[in-house]
């Protein structure tokens, strides 16, 4: 009994004893540039042959990379070819040294049943002309063709690498005559006038056909220079057309969208030379009047006719034409087109309220001009659907609905009369990954069907158009990420958990495993001293809802010590901040903690839509609070479960929705919450775009006696809390964010300086959203804050960071 009380008292002094010392060199072992050279491949892309179902794919793993061949049919994985053979032929052609493990292999493509065609850059410089006929050097290329039957291989003579497809070019469906914007206006031209663009988008003998006369700027037919005062030059190019062709190539359809009242916003970009330059962008925010007009047109090549299509139902709606899916097979084709959903005589659009309250799904008759509404989503708060997927030859379709509060799949005929139900029950269905017609079976993904397990993992299952026979195709306790043939007898599964090694694995359409292609090679990380993070549940502020999340710990843990916590945070609605599969991007998590830090992402009511509507959209007028109880409830929790974690030192980070709401916790509980990091934040949600904004806070939309509609935003901002300020603040934000505007964080930095409160910043010049190019150097500027805040610990971070980019 004394020795019990002896090492319980021990127990409870060495448990006291806090972290203190941050380990700048183990959060430099694990930066994205030293993982990228320990962890390759994770998952696995399909190349599909047109005409079998065997496909090719490749994986790279610390002993190389390699190709291979897989028959699904015959249940056999082979390599595509032996690379050291490979290696020793092609040193042999180009004169560079390669092995086996060093082949650099480009643009592998399947070019028929039996042939693949692949590029090797060599060290050989020859002189070549840019579109402008100056001389310049490049390396050649050679071009190779292989024989997966024979095993040959083949040096292509005369080799010349094509230029990428132009990101303006639109192909018709039979790739004979591609569609473009130029001045506002659309053109097209024919295949050969293209191939010739495509190496010269100069060449004078280039014949183009001008399709619009009327497009102008803000209100054109596609897509254009945004400055306001554009050059000649960036007038004159080439830009998208952004067009939907009909099935049958007979003409398309767009979406012409009117601008021109939408105010301007603007960001300085400093560094351009020889002066700085101010870049203007249409950006609405939330509740004001000048809203997009969009208009739907329709196009015949037969009668060189433009026609709108009447489909007004809303006041500043939103239009959308529904497309056919990319068939899997053409997914790396070089020349692919988008064709609406539907016939050559009608097809499928969905209209959008502003409040985004209704939706409506509609088929447009083109003979007939009009359009019908099929399905009507009404909501109180916001409404949110999928693309329909026509089945049947158009006979019946399949809408995905949340109108029972979770989101499902409904069986309806032509017509737009409900037929059944497919799916129902507390479970949210994702999408819909392929219909067998000849058995009426759909396959789609789904999460939170499965009992004692994490309602975010996705699964695949199978059931029939009239609700019967559910049926799970991928078992087992892990997140799957699915890729189908296009005849859904085969699927692909790339799965994992945050805690296990990534693995793919071929399915038959029964759930029966073919063969286990891959597994993500960790070893190198696990050399390093890498550990799986911590799956964790807790309760909401509620004491009802289930929150998850993820416990990341310093690899050199030691569970005497007691640890600062650092949540990191996104507060939804779209997306939450946890991980819930493996991923090698680290920063802001795993390689955090390795400073000596707790760190943990959590959801939280309001947050991620893959659960109940109910808890998708908790947070519906209250966007600014939502969140912050549950996250701070979540540190409490945790806190008292796990003795390590020290709840005095509690610090919060995220970017955009999470830099937003890591402030507004640290000035909402000033005292919990000592240090937070916010990065490129929507403080202030009045100047931030509307679509977000008003479809996830809500906007009133009032209609007057003579019926003159307006709508009414009215929300929380940072800045209202600045005077609460106890604790250490940093606001990072890139200068020329146009997603997210300086604006944002200056207002806030406004509020505080009036406030007379001490805080930190750091403005990273051009720099957007993502702080691009800047953000190692963002992260130990993170890692500062927390180690001397939190740890008391502050090192001059030069020689790490410089020895991390080494």
């Amino acid at each position: 009994m004394g020795i019990a009380l002896v090492c319980s008292v021990l127990v409870a002094q060495n448990i006291s004893t806090p972290q203190s010392g941050a380990n700048y060199e183990l959060a430099a072992r694990f930066s994205s540039k030293r993982v990228g050279k320990m962890v390759f491949s994770t998952s696995i892309t399909p190349m599909w042959f047109k005409n079998s179902d065997r496909f090719i794919y490749s994986y790279e793993t610390p002993a190389g990379k390699n190709w291979y061949l897989v028959d699904p049919a015959n249940a056999t994985k082979k390599l595509l070819f032996d690379p050291v053979v490979i290696a020793a032929q092609v040193t042999e052609i180009v004169k560079d040294p390669f092995d086996a493990q060093h082949l650099p292999i480009q643009n592998l493509k399947i070019k028929d049943e039996n042939t693949v065609t692949f590029e090797i850059t060599s060290s050989i410089e020859i002189e070549s002309k840019d579109d402008n006929n100056k001389p310049k050097k490049e390396k050649k290329i050679f071009g190779f063709s292989y024989d997966i039957r024979s095993g040959k291989l083949t040096n292509i003579d005369g080799f010349e690498k094509e230029k990428p497809v132009p990101t303006w070019a639109n192909f018709s469906p039979d790739g004979q005559m591609i569609v473009f914007s130029r001045n506002f206006d659309l053109y097209y031209m024919d295949r050969e006038d293209f191939d010739k663009a495509r190496k010269n988008e100069k060449d004078s003998t280039i014949v183009e056909y001008r399709i619009s006369k009327d497009g102008i700027k803000d209100f054109g037919y596609g897509g254009g220079p945004t400055s306001l005062y554009p050059e000649k030059e960036d007038i004159e190019k080439r830009y998208p057309a952004r067009i939907v062709w009909s099935p049958d190539g007979s003409g398309f359809a767009l979406i012409r969208r009117d601008e021109r009242k939408v105010k301007d916003l603007w960001v300085i970009d400093v560094l351009k030379q020889p002066r700085p330059i101010l870049e203007n962008y249409k950006y609405q925010m939330p509740g004001e009047a000048d809203a997009p007009q969009n208009h739907l047109f329709v196009y015949t090549f037969k009668d060189s006719t433009f026609k709108e299509i009447n489909v007004s139902a809303f006041k500043d709606q939103e239009i959308s034409i529904s497309y056919q899916p990319i068939l899997e097979k053409e997914r790396f084709d070089d020349i692919r087109f988008s064709r609406w959903l539907g016939s050559p005589q009608r097809l499928y659009i969905s209209r959008t309220s502003r409040d985004l309250k209704r939706i409506d799904i509609c088929v447009v008759d083109l003979a007939a001009d009009s359009a019908k509404v099929l399905v009507e989503e009404r909501l109180n708060t916001y409404v949110e659907i999928r693309p329909i997927h026509l089945i049947n030859k158009g006979k019946e379709f399949i809408q995905w609905s949340e109108r029972t509060g979770w989101a499902h799949l409904y069986l309806y005929d032509g017509d737009g009369n409900l037929k059944n139900p497919i799916t129902s029950g507390p479970f949210h269905v994702e999408n819909i990954i392929g219909v067998d017609e000849a058995t009426r079976t759909v396959y789609f993904t789904a999460c939170g069907k499965e009992a004692d397990e994490n309602p975010y993992y996705f699964h695949l299952y199978k059931v029939k158009l009239d609700g019967s026979g559910l049926a799970l195709v991928t078992a087992g306790n892990f997140s799957f990420d699915i890729n189908p043939i296009d005849n859904n007898k085969y699927f692909i599964a790339n799965y994992s958990r945050v805690n296990t090694a990534p693995k793919s694995t071929l399915y038959d359409a029964n759930g029966k495993k073919i063969l286990e292609l891959e597994t993500c090679d960790l070893s190198l990380l696990l050399e390093a001293g890498y550990q799986f993070p911590e799956p964790f549940t807790v309760k909401a502020g509620d004491g009802i809802t289930d929150l998850y999340g993820v416990m990341y710990k310093p690899y050199d843990f030691d569970p005497s010590k007691r640890y600062p916590i650092i949540e990191y945070v996104y507060p939804g609605p779209q997306t939450e901040a946890t991980n819930y599969i493996w991923s090698r991007g680290m920063d802001r998590t795993d390689r955090l903690a390795q400073l000596g830090f707790v760190v943990v992402t959590v959801g939280n009511r309001g947050g991620h839509p893959n659960r109940s509507k109910w808890y998708h959209n908790f947070g519906y007028g209250n966007l600014r609070d939502y969140g912050l109880e549950d996250q701070k409830v979540a540190a409490e929790r945790l806190a008292a479960r796990f003795p390590f974690i020290d709840i005095s030192r509690v610090g919060i980070h995220g970017h955009s929705g999470g830099g937003f709401m890591s402030t507004a916790a640290i000035l909402t509980y000033p005292d919990f919450y000592k240090v937070a990091v916010s990065c490129a934040g929507n403080h202030e949600n009045n100047i931030y775009n509307r679509w977000w904004s008003e479809k996830h806070h809500g906007v009133q939309e009032n209609v007057s006696d003579k019926g003159d509609t307006t709508f009414v935003y009215n929300i929380k901002k940072n800045s209202e809390l600045a005077k609460n300020l106890k604790g250490r603040l940093l606001l990072i934000h890139g200068d020329i964010d146009n997603n997210v505007h300086p604006g944002n964080t200056m207002r806030v930095v406004d509020a505080l300086i009036k406030a007379n409160k001490r805080f930190d910043m750091l403005l990273l010049p051009g720099q957007r959203h993502g702080f691009g190019d800047m953000t190692e150097y963002f992260f130990w500027r993170m890692a500062d804050y927390y180690s001397r805040y939190l740890l008391d610990d502050y090192k001059n971070t030069v020689d790490i960071f410089e020895l991390n980019n080494n």
